[in-house]
C-alpha cells in the first residue's frame, strides 16, 4: 500500500510540474504582447491586445474535452508527453511572427498547452482514492502558479534578451527558450512516470459523452468560467492594467500581476483540503460571495471629478443688496456661502482609502438684481477625488485571486464525487467552459475599455457573473432541500397560510 502511495505522489509531482511548465507557456502573451505594444514594435489596439491575450486560451479551452477523452482512453503518460512536444513547435514559430495574423496563428498553436489541465486532472485522479482526491487535485492545480512565473520573470528575461531595450528584436529568443523548456519537460515526464487508465477507459465514445447530458456539468462549468477563466484573463490583463492606470514599467507591472497569480495557484491545494473537510458546496458559497463583494470594491475607478453640488436659493422675492465671496445679501438678509479650501490639491500625494470630497458655493447674482423666491443665488460646486490607491487595489486583487484559487479546487472536488469514472470527460468539459472564460473575458475587457474609457469596467463583468452563479447555485440547493424534505416543506407552507 505504501509503495502504491509513493507511486501516486510521484505521479502527482510530475503532473504538477508539467502543468506548471504548460501554464507558464500558456500565459506568455500577457507579458510579451504588452512588451511589443509598449515598445511600439507592433501597433495593436486595445481590442487586438485583448484578442491576442485570449487566443491561446481559446485553443486550450475547446480542446480540453478531447484531451480528457484521450487521457481516459490511453492514460496520461503518452498524452501529456505528446502535448508538451506538440506545443513546443508553434511556440518556436512565434519567434518569426511579423504581424497580427501570424502572431495570432502561432498563439492558437501553443494555446494547446491549456489542455494540460484536463490531462493532468484525469491522470492524477486515477491514482488517489475518493476521500483524497480533493487534496490531490488541489495540489495539482497549484500548477496555475506557472502564470506567476511568466509574469514575474518574463520582463527580466525580455530586458536581458533585448540588452535593456537597446536591441528590441531580441524578444524573438523568448518563445524559443519556452519551447526548449517544454521539450525538456516532455523527456523528463516520459522517463519518470508510469501509465495508468481509469476503470472507464475502455468505454466507447458515445458512453463516455453521456454525462454531458447532465445540467450539473454545465453548472459546474459556469462556476469554473468565473473562478478559472477570469483568473486566467486577469493573469494577462493586469499587466497592461498596471502600466496604463498606475504608470508602472513592465517589470513592476509583471511583479504585481505575479502577486495576483502566485497565491491563487498555491492556495488551490488548501482549497482542495477545505473541500474535503467541509464540502465543496459550502466552500463555493463563500467563494461566490467573496467574489461579488470584492468585484464591487474594485469597480470604482481612479477619478478626479468636478460636478454641480448643493446651491443656495432665495427664500423670498427681493433685490440683491450685497455680493461677497462669503455671503449674498437679499433685502438685508445674509445667505452664508461655503468657502473653497482647496483641501484636495495635494490628494495625489496623500493616502486615501475611501473617496474624498470638497463642497463649496459660488455666487451667480450681482448687486441690484431682482430675484424671485427659490431662485438660485449661489451655485454649488463639488470636487470628488478617488485615489484608487495601487496598494489597496493590489491587495484586493490578490485576495480575489486567492479566493478564486480555493474556488477552482472546490469546483473540481465536485466532479469525482458525482462522476467518479468520467473525470476526464466531465473535467474536460468543465475545463472547456472555464477556458472559454479565459478567452472571452480579455476580449470583452477590450470592448468595455473602448466603450467606457475606464479600465475598471472589467470588474463589472466579474460582479455580474458572481451574482448569476450565486443565484443559480442557491436555487439548485433550495430545490434539493425541498425534494429531500417534502414533509418539512409542506409544514412550512401550512404555517405561512
Amino acid at each position: 500500500m505504501k509503495i502504491q502511495s509513493d507511486q501516486a505522489n510521484k505521479i502527482l509531482f510530475f503532473n504538477t510540474l508539467a502543468f506548471t511548465f504548460c501554464f507558464a507557456a500558456w500565459m506568455l502573451n500577457g507579458i510579451l504582447v504588452t512588451f511589443l505594444v509598449d515598445n511600439q514594435l507592433f501597433d495593436w489596439s486595445a481590442i487586438q491586445v485583448g484578442w491576442l491575450i485570449g487566443i491561446p486560451v481559446l485553443t486550450g479551452a475547446i480542446l480540453r474535452l478531447p484531451a480528457g477523452i484521450l487521457t481516459d482512453r490511453y492514460g496520461g503518460k503518452p498524452v501529456f508527453t505528446g502535448l508538451l512536444l506538440l506545443c513546443a513547435f508553434p511556440l518556436f514559430l512565434l519567434s518569426y511572427a511579423n504581424d497580427f495574423w501570424s502572431y495570432a496563428l502561432c498563439s492558437l498553436g501553443f494555446g494547446l498547452a491549456g489542455t494540460s489541465f484536463a490531462i493532468g486532472i484525469a491522470f492524477s485522479s486515477v491514482w488517489f482514492p475518493k476521500e483524497k482526491q480533493g487534496t490531490a487535485l488541489g495540489i495539482f492545480g497549484a500548477g496555475n502558479a506557472g502564470a506567476a512565473i511568466t509574469t514575474l520573470v518574463g520582463p527580466s528575461i525580455l530586458d536581458y534578451l533585448t540588452d535593456d531595450k537597446t536591441n528590441l528584436e531580441g524578444w524573438r529568443l523568448m518563445p524559443q527558450i519556452y519551447a526548449a523548456f517544454l521539450v525538456i519537460m516532455a523527456l523528463i515526464f516520459l522517463v519518470s512516470t508510469t501509465n495508468k487508465k481509469p476503470v472507464g477507459g475502455s468505454k466507447n465514445l458515445t458512453t463516455l459523452l453521456l454525462p454531458l447530458k447532465s445540467i450539473r456539468v454545465w453548472r459546474f462549468g459556469l462556476y469554473y468560467f468565473l473562478v478559472f477563466g477570469c483568473f486566467v484573463s486577469f493573469a494577462g490583463w493586469l499587466v497592461p492594467y498596471y502600466t496604463n492606470v498606475y504608470g508602472f514599467d513592465l517589470a513592476t507591472a509583471g511583479f504585481l500581476a505575479s502577486c495576483f497569480s502566485l497565491p491563487s495557484g498555491i492556495v488551490r491545494a488548501f482549497g482542495g483540503w477545505l473541500s474535503d473537510k467541509f464540502g465543496a458546496r459550502a466552500i463555493m458559497y463563500r467563494v461566490l460571495l467573496g467574489t461579488m463583494f470584492l468585484s464591487l470594491a474594485l469597480l470604482l475607478p481612479k477619478m478626479d471629478i468636478y460636478s454641480t453640488g448643493k446651491g443656495v436659493m432665495a427664500k423670498r422675492n427681493g433685490k440683491i443688496t450685497a455680493v461677497t465671496p462669503t455671503y449674498v445679501e437679499l433685502n438685508g438678509e445674509r445667505y452664508e456661502l461655503i468657502q473653497q479650501t482647496n483641501q484636495l490639491d495635494n490628494s495625489e500625494n496623500e493616502f486615501h482609502f475611501w473617496p474624498v470630497k470638497e463642497m463649496w458655493q459660488e455666487p451667480i447674482v450681482k448687486v441690484g438684481d431682482d430675484v424671485g423666491k427659490k431662485e438660485l443665488l449661489a451655485e454649488g460646486k463639488t470636487h470628488i477625488y478617488f485615489q484608487a490607491n495601487v496598494w489597496v487595489f493590489a491587495s484586493l486583487a490578490i485576495l480575489l485571486g486567492s479566493i478564486w484559487g480555493i474556488g477552482k479546487a472546490a469546483v473540481y472536488k465536485h466532479i469525482p464525487d458525482y462522476f467518479p469514472n468520467e473525470v476526464g470527460v466531465v473535467g474536460g468539459m468543465v475545463g472547456v467552459l472555464g477556458g472559454l472564460g479565459g478567452f472571452v473575458c480579455p476580449i470583452v475587457f477590450g470592448y468595455l475599455l473602448e466603450g467606457t474609457g475606464l479600465w475598471s469596467s472589467c470588474w463589472l463583468l466579474m460582479l455580474l457573473l458572481s451574482i448569476v452563479c450565486l443565484a443559480w447555485m442557491h436555487s439548485v440547493i433550495q430545490k434539493m432541500n425541498d425534494n429531500a424534505s417534502p414533509t418539512l416543506k409542506k409544514s412550512f407552507e401550512i404555517a405561512k397560510n
